[in-house]
C-alpha cells in the first residue's frame, strides 16, 4: 500500500506537484513554461523540505507518463528516476486520463484501483 508519496504532473498543462505525508496532502501549482522544467528539481526539493517529508525506501514517487509534452514528461521521469536511485524510493507511473481532476480524492482512487504502473517507463506523448 502506498502511504507517503510525491506525485509529479508536468505534462505541459496545469503542471502540479503534490505530496502526501502522514495523511496530510499538500499541492503546489507550477508555472507552465520552459524555465519551470529547468527548475523542477529545485522546486521539488524546497517543497519536500518545507513539508518535512522523509524520502526513503518506504516513500513512493508517482509520475504522469502521458499523454503530454515530450520534454515535460522526460524531465519528470528523469527527476523521479533520480529520486529512486539516490533515496531508494519506489517509482510508479500513471496515465493522465486515468486521474481526471488532480486532487487528493482522485489520487487515492487511482492508487486504490491499481491504475498506477510499476513497470516503467513507457511514456505516451502527443504531437
Amino acid at each position: 500500500m502506498i502511504k507517503n508519496f510525491l506525485i509529479i504532473n508536468c505534462t505541459g498543462k496545469n503542471n502540479i506537484i503534490a505530496l502526501r505525508v502522514n495523511n496530510n496532502f499538500f499541492l503546489k501549482k507550477l508555472q507552465t513554461n520552459i524555465r519551470n522544467n529547468e527548475s523542477l528539481v529545485n522546486k521539488i526539493f524546497v517543497f519536500v523540505r518545507e513539508k518535512k517529508a522523509n524520502i526513503d525506501k518506504n516513500f513512493s514517487v508517482i509520475v504522469n507518463i502521458g499523454p503530454g509534452s515530450f520534454s515535460g514528461i522526460r524531465i519528470s521521469l528523469a527527476v523521479a528516476k533520480g529520486i529512486k536511485i539516490t533515496k531508494g524510493s519506489k517509482l510508479y507511473g500513471y496515465k493522465g486520463y486515468d486521474l481526471g481532476e488532480f486532487n487528493a480524492k482522485n489520487i487515492e482512487i487511482l492508487i486504490k484501483n491499481k491504475l498506477i504502473e510499476n513497470n516503467l517507463i513507457k511514456p505516451v506523448y502527443i504531437s
